[in-house]
């Protein structure tokens, strides 16, 4: 760990056609085994088909798929006492947004179906809708976070 400097934050870079850091996100957690024109390829193809589907404009309906899963509260374990308390913590807006890129792919890989575009494009088009596999895990992580709002202040 460096004692010199404070790292500054990285911010993401805008992918070549569409200008829009959110899509360069997504593209780097589909990326498996450094196959980064493959993600290109995957999520474009999946913009296709929701702009096919939904006759509307694909980044509106991306934005607005990763807004309704963009959890606002997490649980973390803590040990205290030789017991382990679910603690609810608010998060950052950065990392609320990249818990809900993790759900969204996470729910696309699980649906059964065809190629990984089609399962993409339906997992945002139901995240849009809000319904889908990525919004209920947002739900539960929200109601873990109610259930144990008593263990707020071991913060």
């Amino acid at each position: 760990m460096s004692r010199k400097s404070i790292v500054g934050k990285k911010v993401a870079k805008p992918d070549p056609i569409y200008r829009n850091r959110l899509i360069n996100m997504l593209v780097n957690r589909i990326l498996k085994n450094g196959k980064k024109s493959l993600a290109y390829q995957i999520l474009y193809k999946a913009i296709g088909n929701i702009e096919k589907r939904t006759k509307k404009n694909p980044l509106f309906v991306l934005r607005q798929a990763t807004g309704k899963v963009t959890p606002n509260v997490t649980v973390k374990a803590r040990r205290i006492g030789g017991s382990t308390y679910q603690i609810p913590l608010e998060i950052r807006s950065t990392q609320g947004k990249a818990l809900a890129i993790r759900w969204l792919l996470g729910a696309a890989r699980k649906r059964s179906g065809e190629d990984m575009a089609g399962k993409l494009s339906h997992e945002l088009i139901d995240a849009a809708k809000d319904n889908g596999i990525a919004v209920r895990k947002k739900e539960e992580t929200h109601k873990m976070a109610e259930a144990n709002r008593a263990f707020a202040h071991f913060r």
